[in-house]
């Protein structure tokens, strides 16, 4: 378990995340002003959306803004790659610098780093991104299969390995098998590790994997309001009455 601005991960019913994904610096405020009030933990901004990456000082801006109309959420900055499903591309040493540059400003409470396309220098910038005093998600993403349940603990493993504070894993799958498998690799996973686990199936095959953390082991689910930024999220007033049904803790 970990805490996060008095928020506990890892205990009691899974924490939801809502994803901003605006393309301009009006689309995101928009979004990030009617995520504000709803019963949400976690805040994403999606990076990878935006229309102005290039742009250090602009970036810093909006986080200072985030902030400031979040309030008291807690804020995650991705920028999820192409090859991990996102919509654009950056060199890895870019993207390290990106997600530094992001925890330094004192904005944000956690960066997703993608561990496994960002081998090279990463326990340098894991350092450097804890020493801010901010917390990693450390991410992987296949959006065309579900691994075996040994090969998705063995990645989980790693990214414990490598100094992650949350251990994040999403998969596609071609049945309900592969569903199975990953809630049953969630169970061993967060019975296993030290650290929060987060797992989803994804697309609408893979639903019931958002809505059962509390009882598989996973500590965060991704909720939507307006754009989602997966297959398979869902609605985030639905999902909070998934989980409360779901849920067996007063947590």
């Amino acid at each position: 378990m970990i805490k996060i601005r008095e928020i506990e991960f890892g205990a009691g019913t899974p924490k939801i995340c809502v994803p901003i994904t605006g393309r301009t610096q009006e689309e995101i405020f928009e979004q990030a002003k009617k995520i504000a009030p709803l019963k949400v933990e976690v805040v994403e901004w999606r990076v990878d959306y935006v229309q102005f990456l290039d742009s250090e000082k602009t970036i810093l801006s909006v986080l200072k803004s985030l902030r400031n109309i979040l309030g008291e959420k807690i804020l995650l900055f991705t920028f999820r790659t192409k090859k991990e499903g996102g919509e654009q591309e950056l060199e890895i040493e870019t993207y390290l610098e990106l997600n530094r540059m992001a925890a330094e400003t004192g904005f944000v409470d956690l960066v997703d780093l993608e561990i496994f396309s960002s081998k090279e220098k990463l326990g340098y910038y894991i350092e450097m991104i804890h020493n801010a005093g901010c917390k990693i998600i450390a991410s992987n993403h296949d959006f065309f299969k579900t691994p075996s349940e040994e090969e998705i603990i063995s990645r989980l493993g790693k990214m414990e390995q490598a100094g992650a504070d949350i251990l994040k894993i999403a998969v596609m799958p071609q049945s309900a098998e592969d569903v199975a498998t990953l809630l049953r690799a969630t169970s061993k996973a967060a019975s296993r590790f030290n650290k929060p686990v987060v797992t989803m199936s994804m697309a609408k095959l893979g639903a019931v994997s958002r809505m059962t953390g509390e009882v598989f082991g996973s500590a965060m689910t991704f909720g939507t309001v307006g754009e989602a930024s997966a297959p398979g999220q869902i609605p985030v007033g639905k999902l909070r009455e998934f989980l409360d049904f779901f849920s067996f803790s007063d947590k």
